[in-house]
Parts: structure tokens; sequence; C-alpha cells
């Protein structure tokens, strides 16, 4: 009886033995398209006015966004804006700085999330919501030319050009290049009065008689450099002594004041942002958004 027991036993567990034999054995070294990916978190280190904090990179992004772009832009526009801050912010990065990027205009507004509440009140949860999608869908994606991260400019509004970056950063960067750009007409131009007395303090130049000498431009139609009273100043100059909108403007010497009409707002360089919007409302990716502002470049994991 206790043999019969024992066969029983073994006849039992003779199937399972051979299964167990033959049950594939885990691959861990499955070619590279059949395992998932496990992406790698970045940090930047943010100085703020009063400290240096550590942020994971997608995080950091989403509140550059948030500074730097409408919420209320196409979501393809938003997601080239996020590249573009991902980029710039991993280009410092690579700088090696006791820090990495500030959180204002000096580099890239950052906003904190109590910063969004206060900005978009009501439409925070949705604005907020749509943003993290913009950079959740394009994570640790930078441009790069010839396998290195850019430097990624981008401004609010061009001319209807973009500017290269020789004439306003005096550095020569063949992706930084002057391309057509089409804009919101609306808020495109502007025109501010100055007294005489105002503008040629802000100038330092003699008030007797105002008088516009020479005036060199760029091919994308901003001024290089204008000759006032005999004093010669760059555009990128004047525009931050008078507090311009951008260097593409003309001046009309009136009986005591002056009128400043802008085109444009912003440097000139790189992305236009209200470009971008106006490509994506016309069904533009980002993928081709960044690649029209920024010349013969890829987009790429970091």
């Amino acid at each position: 009886m206790k043999n019969k027991i024992l066969l029983s036993i073994v006849i039992i567990l003779l199937p399972i033995a051979v299964i167990s034999f033959f049950k594939k054995e885990t691959n861990f070294n499955l070619p590279k398209s059949e395992k998932k990916e496990t992406e790698k978190n970045y940090t930047i280190k943010l100085q703020t006015d009063n400290e240096v904090l550590t942020l994971d990179l997608e995080e950091y992004v989403i509140g550059v966004v948030a500074g730097e772009m409408p919420a209320s832009f196409e979501e393809e526009a938003l997601k080239a804006q996020a590249i573009a801050s991902r980029t710039y912010a991993m280009y410092k990065k690579n700088l090696n700085n006791n820090y990495d990027v500030k959180a204002t205009t000096a580099d890239q507004v950052y906003l904190t999330n109590e910063q969004m509440q206060d900005k978009w009140q009501g439409d925070y949860a949705k604005y907020l919501s749509k943003i993290k999608q913009a950079v959740d869908s394009t994570k640790n994606e930078v441009i790069k030319y010839h396998n290195e991260i850019i430097k990624s400019y981008y401004f609010a509004m061009s001319n209807g050009k973009t500017e290269d970056a020789i004439n306003v950063f005096n550095e020569q960067q063949d992706y930084l290049v002057s391309v057509e750009s089409v804009e919101d007409s609306r808020n495109l131009i502007q025109t501010t009065t100055l007294t005489k007395d105002e503008f040629c303090q802000k100038l330092n130049i003699a008030c007797q008689k105002i008088q516009i000498g020479k005036i060199n431009y760029s091919d994308s139609g901003r001024i290089k450099d204008i000759t006032i009273n005999n004093k010669t100043f760059l555009g990128t100059e004047m525009r931050n002594l008078l507090g311009l909108r951008s260097t593409d403007f003309t001046l009309k010497v009136n009986d005591n004041e002056i009128e400043i009409t802008t085109k444009g707002y912003g440097h000139g360089v790189g992305m236009s942002q209200y470009g971008a919007n106006e490509m994506a409302k016309s069904g533009a990716s980002y993928q081709e958004i960044l690649k029209h502002y920024y010349k013969n470049v890829e987009i790429a994991k970091i």
C-alpha cells in the first residue's frame, strides 16, 4: 500500500517537473526594442533671490513654460516652448557654473505653484494640466546641432523676421539665423512718447536740437546702429536705454516730444513665441516649429 501511494505521488509530480524544466527563462538581455525604457531624471540648480534650489528638470520646465508663454496658446506651441526651455537649461547646466539658471529674465522666468495660482486664478487647474501635458509628452527632449545641445534663444514676437544672433549677441551660431515668421498682427506695433528732456537724458546727449543722422539696418529690418546728434548708438543699446520693445523702431521728432514706434517684441533671436503659436494654429507640429526657427537641428533625447 505504501509503495502504491509513493508511485501515485511520483506520477502526479512528474508532469509538474517536466513543465517546470521547460518553463521559459527570464531574459535580462532583451534587445533594446523589447525592453521598457526607463528615462533618466535630471536636476537643475535654480538661483532665486535668496537661495539656490535643486529641482527636478521636468518640474522646472513646467514652471518656466508657465512663466514664459501664455497658457492659452496652442498645445504644439507649448510643447515647442517646453523643449526650448529644457534645452536652454541643459545648455547652461553644461557650463558647470555654481548654479545652472536664474529664476528671472536673466535666464528664464520660473513660476512656483503659488505664483501660478495667483496668475491664473480660477483657470489654475486647467492651465497647469495643459502645461504638464506639454512637458510630460516631450520629456527629456532637447534641440541639438551636430549632436550638441544648442543655445536655444527665444523671444515674444518678431517684426516678420527673426534676427541673426551676430547682430544681437555678437556671436555666430549657424542655427540662429534670420527666418520668416508670421505673427499675430494684434499688439505687433506700439507707439510711445517721450518728452525731449526724457529722451536726451536717457541717451546722455545735448538737447538744444535733436538731429537724426545715419541709420544702418540689418537684413531683418532692425536697426543695427543709429547716429543722433553726432553720437552713434547700437540698436540694442537704444532699446535698453529707452526701454523699447524691439530694435525695429522709428523716431519722429515733434516740437516738444519724441514719438517712437516699435514693431515686434523682444531681441528677435531664435524662436518667436507668437510666431510659434501661429504655426501651431496652422497645423504645424512642435518638431516643425522648432526646426523652422532653429536651422538644421534635430530633436533628440538628452
